[in-house]
């Protein structure tokens, strides 16, 4: 069974989207093994520099990573997929790589090093989205394609 691992920048704080993120997570348990992985955000500060914040949010994350893993990093110049064509993507993913990790960084991003060294970047939209909105967005078409690669009936 393939595994994916969601590795996000500090706790979801709205319980809406909490509560909107754990409903797709367990409905992504019907597909696929899921761990839910939060590190610790970096104080944002008036004076502090943006890139001395994303560089130790960064090392939090590369912490996390482990060799065996297909990185997606989600970002704005990311590829943007239709949800078939994420279908598509997932699904040669799966033929390919046993574990895949997505990550999500805080509310300034994610540090050029993260990056840099993902295997793959994906935007969810040209839109701006807030990093919590991201991640239930992702969780619900992550749960979107599989239904699509197992011709289920949510996608229509």
């Amino acid at each position: 069974m393939l595994n994916i691992r969601f590795i996000v920048v500090d706790r979801t704080r709205s319980p809406f989207l909490a509560q909107g993120e754990s409903f797709y997570l367990d409905r992504l348990k019907r597909y696929v093994t899921t761990e839910w992985i939060e590190t610790k955000p970096a104080g944002i500060k008036k004076g502090r520099p943006v890139h001395t914040i994303l560089a130790e949010e960064g090392d939090a994350i590369s912490k996390r990573l482990l060799t065996r893993d297909f990185v997606i990093a989600l970002d704005r110049a990311g590829k943007e997929y239709g949800s078939e064509g994420l279908a598509a993507r997932i699904e040669q993913l799966s033929t390919l790589h046993s574990h895949i990790v997505f990550i999500i960084g805080g509310p300034l991003g994610l540090s050029g090093k993260i990056l840099e060294n993902a295997h793959e970047t994906l935007s969810l939209s040209k839109l701006t989205l807030t990093h919590e909105m991201s991640r239930l967005l992702l969780l619900e078409q992550l749960y979107r394609a599989f239904t699509i690669i197992n011709n289920e009936k949510y996608h229509k």
